[in-house]
């Protein structure tokens, strides 16, 4: 039963400690839409996201003002744009129905650009990676994803190369705003299919014809936890209140998606229990692991620390749902985290700090900005470290890289809102152009033969 101490604790963690609900998002099949006629592709997209997400932000900004509790973003995710634009061979005219529901329906973002390569690639996997610089320059809001890399399949290296040649040249395509487009492009190892983050939301193929799944985020209402609870205490009582913070937290999540699923009459998906920070102050998973004793974020003991964040969250948002999924751990998105911003521009976080602590947590490299003379290959090499990583720790790991025309280390680009400002970051200056070009497929390891 819910008692008058833990009311006014969630109102505290709203109202002081910036916990939100970072988003909702609305997953809707495409399967149906397929048609070889481009035209009629565009229409039965644009006609099946605008009826079924019709009532998506209204909703949200009803169960915003009845809890009170801020729900920050209201989106959605769609079934892999290469499977549904097969039919007709332009994956472009996927992108542009998308980013027209989008603004119709007056989501933030949608996602589902999105190509499953982990085994090899099909004439529309391969249209649609070739495409990436035009559709994310001349749309808005669409957001975009490429697995390459599996526990069960190994990596496909020449998809790897394709991306990272892509990324450049998105980033020469939107070099006017420092490369934005390369925000709204994820490569994964290990994509999950029921992700409600962007950019790598889409809606897999194992999913239904619809569903809610909701974000979590409160990283300030964890740091302050530790700060109340567990100052200079040992890490078992600093993982014991880690977790018990989790729960509240997922139970807020639990209550939005239950409440958003049944006025909306879709089925609930699943509550991600991610720790997702942004640019302001008070709400940094850096911060967090200062507090544990760290004098800045990067420096060694860094990853231990990310490790215990990262299981005590998972530990204590599992017991408040029985529907935990999505990527649920700790970001660390190095432009969203005003912590990881600070400990970058003072030297004490670097590319290679960044890759470690990957091992350990959600995701992975992050909304990193990297000189823009940063050759495809080196970009291709960091995609490729970071799938090894997934693939062996069979976890999700990606990288969502910034090189910006024009820029070097000691700048910085800024984006404004949610996706802040990121230093420029220093890459090795010795070439992986050699271990790029043998293209081919790198094995799945052993531990993929579990049956």
């Amino acid at each position: 039963m819910i008692n008058t101490s833990e009311i006014l604790q969630t109102v505290r963690m709203i109202s002081e400690e910036k916990l939100d609900i970072r988003t909702i998002t609305m997953g809707i099949s495409l399967y149906a839409c397929a048609t070889p006629d481009k035209k009629a592709l565009y229409q039965n997209i644009y006609d099946r996201i605008t009826k079924q997400a019709e009532h998506l932000v209204a909703t949200g900004e009803a169960l915003e003002r009845e809890f009170g509790i801020p729900i920050v973003n209201k989106r959605i995710s769609v079934t892999p744009a290469s499977l549904v634009a097969a039919a007709c061979g332009d994956p472009v005219v996927v992108a542009r129905a998308m980013d027209a529901a989008a603004r119709e329906t007056g989501v933030n973002y949608i996602g589902g650009y999105t190509a499953l390569v982990q085994k090899g690639m099909t004439a529309s996997d391969r249209a649609l990676i070739a495409s990436l610089p035009e559709a994310l320059s001349t749309t808005e809001r669409v957001c975009s994803s490429i697995n390459v890399a599996s526990t069960r399949a190994g990596i496909d290296m020449d998809a790897v190369r394709l991306c990272g040649q892509a990324v450049k040249d998105i980033a020469e395509a939107t070099r006017d705003t420092d490369a934005s487009g390369c925000m709204k492009l994820v490569v994964f190892a290990n994509a999950v299919e029921d992700n409600p983050f962007m950019a790598g939301a889409f809606h897999g193929p194992g999913e239904g014809d619809c569903c809610i799944n909701v974000g979590i985020s409160g990283p300030g209402v964890v740091k302050h936890a530790l700060e109340k609870e567990a100052k200079g205490q040992p890490f078992d009582v600093v993982a014991e209140t880690i977790k018990k913070t989790a729960f509240k937290i997922t139970r807020v999540g639990q209550l939005i998606a239950r409440e958003a699923s049944s006025r909306l009459g879709v089925p609930f998906g699943i509550v991600d229990l991610s720790l997702a920070p942004t640019p302001a102050m008070g709400d940094s998973v850096a911060h967090i692991l200062e507090e544990m004793g760290l004098e800045f974020c990067g420096c060694h003991g860094t990853t231990a620390a990310l490790a215990l964040l990262n299981d005590a969250v998972k530990k204590g948002g599992v017991m408040a749902s029985s529907h935990v999924g999505g990527l649920s751990g700790a970001f660390i998105p190095v432009s969203e985290d005003i912590g990881m911003i600070h400990a970058a521009e003072c030297g004490a976080l670097s590319l290679e700090k960044l890759e470690a602590m990957t091992c350990v947590c959600s995701v992975g490299l992050d909304m990193i900005a990297v000189p823009g003379d940063t050759p495809a290959s080196t970009i291709a090499a960091i995609i490729a470290d970071e799938a090894a990583i997934g693939m062996v720790n069979s976890k999700t790991t990606a990288v969502r890289i910034i090189p910006a025309p024009g820029k070097d280390v000691g700048d910085e680009v800024n984006f404004g809102g949610l996706f802040g400002r990121a230093p420029i970051m220093r890459v090795s200056p010795y070439s992986a152009e050699a271990f790029i070009a043998r293209g081919g497929r790198i094995p799945a390891p052993l531990q993929s033969l579990k049956n």
